[in-house]
């Protein structure tokens, strides 16, 4: 699976610690950025980078998803979540992770590097990155309807 990384300078410390991580478990990380630490920087483009570029692959057919990270993720969420076809959704801990996946079949994780130690952030992002969607009917009419929205601005019942 591809995983494509972003973070603002919040979370530096912990992309640097995922993406040795990922890649150890086999994952083909690609990092959005930044390249160096600026306390100034500004996390949209490169959240932004990160969720076009996992909706480019999954239209293309490659399993991909994408990770977001700040220090309370909730911004980093925001700036994703403007990417027409993305479902990111804030991790706060193993419950919240694991039904992004499984009822929302969310494809970008964001986590609050201040929020989480290193090493409970990395269980957070593992088990998002490893539980599969259910498929179940009601999942995908709901998912569905949100997608209609976002490309016809209209709401359906």
């Amino acid at each position: 699976m591809r995983v494509h990384i972003a973070t603002d300078h919040a979370g530096m410390e912990l992309s640097s610690h995922l993406i040795t991580e990922l890649a150890a478990r086999g994952y083909e990380m690609v990092d959005h950025g930044p390249s160096s630490y600026d306390p100034e920087d500004d996390y949209p483009a490169f959240c932004i980078k990160a969720a076009t570029a996992v909706v480019n692959d999954q239209a293309a057919g490659v399993d991909a998803l994408g990770i977001v990270l700040g220090g309370s993720g909730n911004g980093e969420q925001i700036a994703a979540n403007k990417v027409a076809g993305v479902r990111a959704a804030l991790a706060w801990n193993l419950d919240t992770a694991v039904l992004a996946r499984q009822h929302n079949d969310a494809n970008v994780v964001a986590v609050g590097g201040r929020q989480h130690t290193v090493e409970e952030a990395t269980e957070l992002i593992k088990a998002f990155l490893a539980e599969p969607f259910t498929n179940a009917e009601r999942h995908e009419r709901r998912i569905a309807k949100i997608a209609s929205y976002e490309t016809t601005g209209v709401l359906a019942d």
